[in-house]
């Protein structure tokens, strides 16, 4: 049972909040809390039954998701990231799966999705040549998934993702930056190395619902669209950084005396009052339209219905909103915790860092999402291809 899984992980926040320093110092996940999380059972949530997973309800995965982030932003950034990769591979043919879990189903897979190379179609499959930066957890991984065109004769002919193995890439330790610093997000360069046919999989084939792996992989959940899957993927630590904010902040202020007003406690300022009132609705608003919107796209596929494409496209539209709102939310906090809330360690000032990291991925981009958003609310045909 899955609510098994979800306790282990409950029980585990305390040892991963008080790694949260280690893992930014580190500028990676310690191995130890991959290693916990494995054991939690959380990485099978979204794998296959034929290979020993659960093959969750989404909105489980994702909830345990959220959980992780709010008492670590980067460990819940990469647990999602790595733990949806199972998701993904359960799309790819037979063989690819084989591949990967047939001698060890503990494999994990990294990634990198933005078009940073290509694949040349060659006999039995394709020549892959890049450089794919801000792969996350891939310290972690014994394989990648690199996305990019499939180029025949000097022209694209498909777009997809190639699944490649840790021995024919190499990682190039770029990762600096201010926020995320713990997900260890490196660029994975690949040089002309063969991939095999069974080792690709086209966006377009995922969206049609023609994935091979749907032959053996019959759980509803794999016939998620992939475009809420990715982009939730990303929004969803952002919200669980959101509750791992809203709780520093009032652990914080618990606390704070405010010496600018005669020893004012914090607690006993009514405006602060009202910034935790507002940050805790809109961070609540955020979770449940973003968690709303999966949980009623699986129902349809449950009941065996098509998804409807209203449904879909709402559920883009308000993936991007949980972001800004929780964002929001979490600036909000932040600005109301005076100069002790800055110092190195704080966890309010890390989770703030972190939320911002995550609002610059491409999935985040509202402006995107609201005009495919309001393109079919005028009933005007949709081009975007991640809804």
């Amino acid at each position: 049972m899955t609510h098994e899984i979800t306790e282990r992980v409950e029980a585990l926040l305390p040892i991963l909040r008080d790694r949260a320093q280690q893992t930014e110092d580190l500028r990676r996940i310690p191995g130890e809390s991959i290693e916990d999380l494995r054991e939690t059972g959380f990485f099978t949530l979204l794998q296959p039954r034929q290979w020993g997973g659960r093959a969750a309800d989404p909105v489980v995965f994702y909830d345990t998701v959220r959980t992780i982030a709010s008492a670590c932003g980067s460990t819940g950034w990469v647990a999602g990231i790595l733990g949806i990769h199972n998701w993904h591979l359960a799309l790819f043919d037979q063989q690819a799966q084989e591949d990967v879990w047939g001698g060890d189903t503990d494999a994990r897979i990294a990634s990198s999705y933005a078009p940073m190379g290509a694949g040349v179609a060659v006999d039995g499959g394709y020549l892959v040549r890049g450089a794919w930066a801000w792969s996350s957890g891939c310290d972690h991984t014994d394989w990648v998934v690199v996305g990019g065109p499939v180029v025949k004769d000097g022209k694209p002919v498909d777009f997809g993702s190639f699944l490649i193995p840790r021995s024919d890439y190499r990682i190039d330790d770029v990762w600096r930056v201010v926020g995320l610093r713990g997900t260890g997000s490196n660029t994975i360069v690949v040089e002309d190395v063969f991939v095999p046919a069974h080792r690709f999989l086209g966006f377009k084939t995922m969206g049609e619902l023609k994935s091979p792996g749907l032959e053996q992989n019959t759980d509803p959940v794999y016939k998620m669209p992939w475009g809420t899957i990715h982009p939730t993927t990303i929004s969803t630590p952002i919200v669980g950084m959101a509750y791992g904010a809203y709780a520093a902040h009032l652990e914080h202020q618990g606390k704070r005396v405010r010496a600018a007003y005669a020893g004012e406690q914090a607690k006993d300022d009514p405006f602060g009052k009202v910034r935790i009132a507002e940050a805790a609705a809109d961070i609540d608003a955020a979770w449940r339209q973003l968690s709303g919107n999966v949980a009623d796209e699986y129902a349809h596929l449950v009941a065996g219905t098509e998804i409807p494409f209203d449904l879909r496209a709402r559920a883009r539209r308000d993936q991007v909103r949980a972001t800004g709102r929780a964002v929001a939310s979490i600036d909000r906090l932040f600005e109301a915790s005076g100069a002790t809330a800055l110092t190195d360690g704080a966890a309010l000032q890390r989770f703030w860092r972190d939320a911002h990291a995550g609002r610059v991925h491409a999935a985040n981009d509202p402006e995107r999402a609201y005009v495919m958003y309001g393109t079919h609310a005028f009933g005007l045909p949709v081009g975007d291809t991640m809804v």
